[in-house]
């Protein structure tokens, strides 16, 4: 498929994709990736594994009805192997821990190990009746909001890792300009996306990973200026494949 912008799209555009990611277990470090593929659950392979505890609850940075807090799951992560967006079928990903061990998914030593890590009975699986994604399927975020957010946090460390989208939109707009999207239909590669609700904030944004320290101004502050809502989520309505660099075209 040609990815031949139109002259008449060009002045249309809302922004350009400028990173990609995916989680392939829930709550846990993901991968950047210069493509993805999209389905209608979203993108393919993500958060399609998550620990799971005893009663069934899912590992995560929150406690809720479904899900169930662990401490430190952003030290972790996860990766599939690249083969996932050629062929039919889902590999299983490989589960790094922080102190550099590393276990596919479906090898019970995997499931030693997060129990000894965790002192509780923890497994590592797939998906099943309770549904891994907080909300929508897939979850964006723009350049913008990114902006907004660091000027009025000036002495925090305001990273797209923090808020954990699968697509980051570079925008020339000021503000999150992407709560005005919602209800509209965008057109990203092959891909054709509604957008349907805003991303509400929970104390995951505020938890330390990698290099970005704990940091619970940056809850406090959404909460107050936009309802704790940043990003927004959509549905796919076309499936297809998305890269680094697409435009994105209003297709209302």
């Amino acid at each position: 498929m040609s990815r031949t912008t139109p002259a008449g799209d060009a002045a249309a555009r809302l922004g350009m994709v400028a990173g990609l990611w995916r989680y392939p277990v829930k709550s846990v470090g993901g991968e950047s990736r210069e493509s993805l593929r999209l389905e209608a659950r979203g993108v393919r392979g993500d958060r399609a594994w998550a620990l799971r505890d005893a009663q069934g609850k899912l590992g995560s940075g929150k406690t809720t009805r479904r899900f169930r807090f662990f401490d430190g799951l952003l030290g972790f992560a996860a990766e599939l192997p690249d083969r996932l967006d050629a062929v039919d079928g889902e590999p299983r990903p490989v589960l790094r821990f922080p102190d550099g061990r590393a276990f596919e998914a479906g090898d019970p030593a995997a499931d030693a190990a997060l129990s000894a890590w965790f002192g509780d009975t923890v497994a590592l699986a797939p998906e099943a009746d309770v549904p891994h994604l907080d909300s929508g399927p897939v979850h964006l975020l723009t350049s913008a909001s990114l902006a907004w957010l660091r000027r009025a946090l000036p002495d925090s460390d305001i990273d797209a890792a923090r808020f954990r989208p699968n697509l980051l939109i570079a925008t020339d707009d000021e503000g999150p300009v992407e709560s005005g999207w919602i209800g509209r239909r965008l057109r990203i590669g092959e891909v054709l996306l509604q957008v349907r609700e805003p991303t509400q904030r929970c104390v995951m944004v505020t938890a330390p990973q990698g290099a970005l320290g704990r940091d619970l101004s940056i809850l406090r502050e959404l909460a107050q200026r936009v309802d704790a809502c940043f990003g927004v989520y959509a549905d796919v309505i076309v499936p297809g494949i998305l890269r680094r660099g697409d435009p994105v075209i209003p297709s209302d």
